[in-house]
């Protein structure tokens, strides 16, 4: 029996992953939580084999979370789960120690494999996010400049180019304005981008934002 741990801050969606996994066989869901700290006390309290760990929740965010079970050698393998398919965040997760990085869309049909997978000790990734990946290794060049944010600066990046006001992320990220204020001056310096309009061209020119009038 494989004892998972889910962290969402969507009610909704852990009970979706919960019901997927109470239909397939050889799975306990052991223990949810709804937020980076409350997951950080899961992950250290809860023996499991894995922890499935929303990307954006309130407080810390699931790069982080997984980045400090990793530090603290606390044994539950992390599969990151969100609604980002861009292979910039997947290299990110992986990097902070997660075994395995699934979007909310693929859980329906992948969750039992990627579970199953990272459980055995192995590590998951969709064939199409790993040729992405791959595809990406290729190139040749120096770092680009999102490359050069923290896990919480890209964050924020990527909230600010997805349209979401200083408040809207503030509320979010459980933390004050400006604090949020802070991590956009670091991100604008950082990046040598004097504006957010600068900032959205880069994120629409090397995919790291939603298109208009499509689905983020």
């Amino acid at each position: 029996m494989i004892r998972v741990l889910i962290a969402d801050d969507h009610a909704l969606m852990r009970e979706g992953l919960r019901h997927i996994l109470e239909k397939a066989t050889g799975f306990h869901v052991v223990g949810e939580a709804a937020d980076g700290s409350a997951a950080l006390r899961l992950g250290r309290t809860t023996p499991a084999q894995v922890m499935l760990v929303d990307l954006s929740m309130p407080g810390r965010n699931g790069l982080e979370v997984v980045r400090q079970l990793r530090k603290e050698n606390v044994p539950v393998r992390t599969i990151v789960l969100t609604m980002h398919g861009e292979h910039q965040y997947a290299e990110r997760a992986f990097k902070c120690g997660a075994r395995g990085y699934l979007t909310k869309e693929s859980a329906m049909t992948d969750l039992v494999t990627a579970i199953t997978k990272v459980a055995s000790g192995g590590v998951y990734l969709s064939p199409a996010m790993a040729e992405r990946v791959a595809c990406n290794l290729d190139r040749d060049v120096e770092a680009l400049p999102h490359e050069q944010l923290s896990d919480r600066e890209f964050d924020v990046f990527r909230r600010l180019v997805n349209g979401e006001t200083i408040s809207e992320i503030a509320n979010g990220l459980c933390i004050n304005s400006k604090t949020v204020s802070t991590y956009k001056m670091r991100i604008h310096q950082k990046m040598q981008m004097n504006n957010d309009i600068a900032l959205i061209r880069y994120a629409l020119k090397n995919g790291l934002c939603s298109v208009p009038g499509e689905d983020a």
